[in-house]
């Protein structure tokens, strides 16, 4: 009872969280998504691809139920509070911090229902759309956003062909950005 009373309950998994969170950015911070695929190497398209890699791990765990639910949460705990200390360390000061939070708080909300809706409707266009408004709004035309819908469809694939199992125990693996191809 104290433990759940505490939060030690959570706690108990940490290094499982911190291998999988760390995996998550790995894949986000893929050279190939801002070399070749021109998605802007700023901290706001930084945001953008762990936001996506973030909404990939979460789609793959939707509907678990026990530890790997609890994992979930601990790692959109963990997301957000990595998103806090980069705000941070951008200068943001501790007046301006939980607006901007609150604002990319609903950006993550928005843009994972709209890459769901697509994802669940199997489109591709629609995809694409969403991620060339999300990730370059001021770019007009950005072709290489099919080839992040592709990746994005593939990563969906991959995901939920891994055993939850392996997922609880720590271990997610994303496909390479240039491995994949529409």
């Amino acid at each position: 009872m104290f433990q759940r009373l505490f939060g030690r309950e959570r706690h108990t998994n940490r290094a499982i969280t911190d291998a999988l969170y760390a995996q998550i950015v790995a894949a986000a911070r893929q050279t190939a998504f801002y070399s070749h695929w021109s998605v802007p190497d700023t901290p706001l398209g930084r945001f953008e691809m762990l936001s996506l890699h973030m909404f990939l791990f979460q789609h793959r765990l939707r509907g678990e139920n026990g530890v790997a639910q609890e994992i979930a949460q601990v790692l959109i705990d963990e997301f957000f509070l990595d998103v806090d200390h980069s705000l941070r360390e951008l200068g943001i000061g501790d007046v301006g911090v939980p607006k901007r939070m609150k604002k990319l708080a609903k950006m993550f909300y928005g843009r994972t229902a709209a890459y769901d809706d697509a994802l669940e409707r199997n489109d591709h266009d629609g995809l694409t759309a969403a991620l060339a408004r999300n990730i370059r709004p001021d770019a007009g035309i950005w072709p290489e956003a099919s080839q992040l819908a592709g990746y994005v469809a593939g990563a969906c694939r991959q995901l939920a062909a891994q055993p939850s199992e392996s997922i609880v125990s720590g271990t997610v693996t994303f496909p390479l950005a240039r491995e994949v191809d529409r």
